[in-house]
């Protein structure tokens, strides 16, 4: 029988909020943009408060976008004819591809709260063609666990299989225990994977490290193993009403450049896609 890999948190902090100029409110960098080779195939995650007019229409190209909505409601537009309307507890994936145009805007008054996550591309899938799902809390399937419940987005998790279908395959789970639960969270063992604790208190891996709301933690994984082996990671609750996000994928050990919306392989590919947009080949406005 094959050892199980038991998982431990590699590195763990805390996030840094600053205040920003009004539309916007406050942001704090999940994962900071220049630790991406640590991070593969994630490249950066940020946590935004923001209010209408912050993000109005952009362009991206290159990457994929993991938009998870902590409160508030946030109006996605795109200049496909896309728009929808999001709520606490929906996720948006977006492949930018070659040539996304969009907006993200908070609704009427409301302040929108999310955690955006950037996804990388290996090259070969950089010009694909511009797509957009949306996976409403309710159609992300529930696993009831001892003391608590496992919410699957994306991937194999917990016997289910979550909705959203990215073109890098990544699992995303929120996981919701009570004070005193332990849950035994599974992932493949070639995944790297990072955790952030959206409220309570919780103990994480093998050495159980303490992370309380808005804690990071990256965790240790097999980089020789194999989608077919599992590994598990421990995660004990504290307190009552404690939540955390785990996201995994498999690395994709390309060089990058991530400049302004567009992540390429080479800073000439980053010039060829501002030259590309201001030539209007991403298309009309996002309006």
């Amino acid at each position: 029988m094959t050892n199980i890999f038991k998982r431990s948190v590699k590195d763990h902090w805390y996030v840094k909020y600053q205040q920003v100029g009004f539309p916007s409110i406050q942001k704090g960098w999940i994962l900071p943009v220049d630790r991406w080779v640590d991070f593969d195939p994630f490249i950066l995650m940020a946590e935004d408060w923001f209010k209408r007019g912050t993000f109005p229409d952009h362009p991206h190209r290159g990457f994929q976008t993991v938009t998870y909505v902590v409160d508030g409601r946030l109006e996605h537009i795109d200049n496909a004819g896309g728009r929808d309307i999001l709520e606490p507890g929906d996720v948006q994936y977006m492949n930018a591809g070659w040539a996304a145009r969009h907006a993200e805007e908070g609704v009427e008054d409301d302040i929108a709260h999310t955690l955006q996550l950037w996804l990388n591309l290996p090259k070969h899938l950089r010009n694909t063609e511009t797509t957009y799902q949306t996976v409403y809390s309710e159609e992300a399937p529930i696993v009831n666990v001892e003391g608590g419940t496992v919410k699957v987005f994306s991937g194999d998790i917990a016997g289910v299989k979550g909705p959203m279908e990215s073109l890098v395959p990544i699992t995303l789970s929120e996981i919701s225990l009570s004070a005193g639960a332990t849950y035994i969270h599974k992932l493949p063992e070639n995944h790297n994977a990072f955790l952030y604790v959206l409220s309570g208190d919780m103990d994480f891996g093998e050495t159980g490290v303490n992370l309380k709301k808005h804690g990071v933690g990256t965790l240790t994984f097999e980089e020789d193993g194999t989608e077919a082996n599992s590994s598990e990671l421990v995660i004990k609750a504290n307190s009552r009403r404690s939540k955390v996000l785990v996201y995994s994928g498999v690395p994709i050990k390309e060089p990058i450049v991530p400049y302004g919306p567009f992540v390429m392989n080479t800073m000439e590919e980053i010039k060829q896609a501002y030259r590309d947009y201001h030539d209007g080949k991403f298309g009309p406005p996002a309006i």
